[in-house]
């Protein structure tokens, strides 16, 4: 099947799945399904479509799209592009099912490690992995904010079984959404699905849950000396759990990243420091979407992203003190015990 055949879904359509869907119909090559439960936002799509603001651009972009309440899907995809909150996937995926082609497979884009959950409900042949580096916030009814600039967004992707044989099929799906923005690297594929994800899990365990603990951007967290250090030790506890699980974490921009930032002798850990705030100066807009999740008074996923840190941690014998920290302030912020606020660095 050619790429600008398929039906596909963008389903569970919040920030970064307004973002993507946005980029996907801009290519304009394919039908693709925005879905989202909230209804407002769905409206908002219909009537002024997906508009983005891109901050680290200095530029705005609007893109007429089909979007729908989950009640109204009525055709099968090709591929569904999972972007929901992980907590909720076998619910979410038994009603999806009737509406994925028997030879269509799940992308999920989710946090910490969805994809055997995924598998559970749609088949391990049929499930794939999407490590989204990007960010984006939702501003009102069809209208988000890209908080990475528009040549850093990245999307990895690779099947749950090494031989995914429609990795290159999505990786064509994903490059006409970066051409839509001048981005030729925007999609990569990976035969190490795993490490991808750690990569990622090691950048969202030391700056999203930081960001809920401390209030602050990805940027600034990388900026303060003492959150700064935090993060590096986060990161480093990230390291050394997945070299105990024997998993070989890629380079991120050309870099060794456990090289980097997992050296334990002075000089190293002061390269590490004084290379943490241009790593992130791409990213550097960057809030944690657990904020807004505990500010509406939902369930955020830090036990998928810190959480996930320690539980793996345990199995290995590498103690993460520093990412057990992180889990026990955020839920106390979710519970009222704890504010949002830099002040809370002194806790960890």
């Amino acid at each position: 099947m050619r790429a600008t055949d398929a039906k596909i879904a963008v389903y569970g359509a919040g920030a970064m799945g307004t973002v993507l869907g946005g980029l996907l119909t801009k290519g304009g090559l394919f039908e693709v399904d925005l879905i989202t439960r909230n209804q407002a936002h769905v409206q908002g799509l219909r009537k002024k479509g997906a508009q983005i603001v891109c901050e680290g651009d200095g530029k705005e972009f609007c893109v007429p799209v089909r979007a729908l309440l989950p009640a109204e899907m009525q055709t099968e995809y090709d591929v569904i592009f999972l972007m929901t909150k992980q907590r909720n996937n076998a619910e979410i995926l038994t009603e999806l099912l009737p509406y994925l082609k028997e030879d269509g497979i799940v992308c999920t884009t989710q946090n910490g490690f969805p994809e055997e959950s995924v598998a559970a409900i749609v088949g391990k042949e049929r499930t794939y992995g999407g490590v989204a580096s990007f960010g984006a916030t939702f501003l009102g009814e069809g209208k988000v904010a890209l908080t990475s600039k528009l040549s850093a967004m990245r999307v990895e992707v690779g099947g749950y079984f090494s031989d995914g044989q429609k990795t290159a099929l999505l990786a064509e799906i994903l490059s006409y959404a970066g051409e839509a923005i001048g981005n030729e690297n925007f999609v990569q594929t990976t035969d190490n699905l795993l490490g991808a994800r750690w990569a990622k899990l090691a950048i969202n365990a030391a700056f999203s849950g930081l960001s809920v603990v401390t209030g602050l951007t990805f940027g600034e967290i990388a900026k303060r000396r003492k959150s700064r250090k935090i993060a590096l030790g986060v990161l480093r506890e990230c390291i050394a759990v997945a070299e105990a699980l024997q998993i070989k974490l890629p380079p991120i921009g050309g870099r060794d990243f456990s090289k980097i930032f997992s050296g334990k002798s002075p000089l190293k850990r002061f390269i590490a420091y004084t290379v943490l705030p241009f790593a992130m100066k791409k990213h550097k807009k960057l809030v944690s979407g657990m904020r807004k999740d505990i500010e509406n008074g939902r369930k955020c996923e830090i036990d998928f992203i810190d959480g996930a840190v320690v539980k793996a941690g345990k199995t290995v014998g590498v103690e993460t003190p520093l990412c057990q920290a992180v889990v026990d302030i955020v839920h106390g912020i979710e519970n009222g015990l704890y504010e949002t606020d830099y002040r809370n660095v002194d806790f960890l």
